[in-house]
């Protein structure tokens, strides 16, 4: 009787890292779906919106405008392949085109959604991404007549439209490839209208 109460400590301590194990893992993936969530409603609000805007004014859009339009036969090799496409594209948006007073508006009549997700992140990609979209909302916002800048604030907006639509591009990837694989019928939608 005494050998076997000596294995219940050992038991115990056993199920007891089985369960926590258990927990955490429900845990994350319970915070992943709700990041998730919140990537879905940057894209459906926001991120989609100014994708296509700038990828309207990349001059190299054709080397990649396949791989921009979702297939639902796309095995998970296959959004490998494109995403190493896409992440040695030379992404670029000719600065002279772009309406700088329509782009500002836009992101800043989107300003308080922005603020009310970023309050809701722990992903740092995703971050990133936000970041890079308000540094670009406050560089437009911080001039005032954005119809006539010179050279060197162009070049400074065309860097950071660069930084945000370089990760626009992936984080969109990045989703579009969860929606495939968790929501077929929301990734058929959103590829339909992408």
């Amino acid at each position: 009787m005494l050998g076997k109460l000596a294995f219940v400590p050992i038991e115990v301590l056993f199920v007891t890292l089985v369960i926590h194990r258990l927990l955490n893992s429900r845990e994350k993936a319970a915070k992943l779906e709700k990041l998730n969530m919140v990537i879905g409603a940057f894209f459906s609000e926001v991120g989609t919106k100014i994708l296509v805007y700038f990828s309207d004014f990349d001059p190299k859009i054709d080397k990649i405008r396949e791989d921009l339009i979702m297939r639902s036969e796309w095995s998970d090799s296959e959004f490998a392949a494109v995403s190493g496409r896409l992440r040695n594209h030379d992404y670029e948006v000719t600065i002279g085109k772009v309406d700088l007073e329509d782009l500002r508006s836009f992101l800043l009549s989107r300003m308080d959604f922005l603020v009310r997700l970023l309050e809701n992140l722990e992903h740092e990609s995703f971050t990133d991404l936000l970041r890079a979209v308000f540094h670009l909302t406050e560089e437009l916002s911080s001039r005032e007549d954005l119809s006539w800048l010179p050279d060197s604030d162009y070049a400074h907006l065309a860097g950071d439209i660069k930084r945000a639509y370089v990760l626009l591009v992936s984080e969109w990837l990045d989703y579009m490839k969860h929606l495939k694989n968790n929501y077929p019928y929301l990734f058929s939608l959103a590829s339909a209208n992408g």
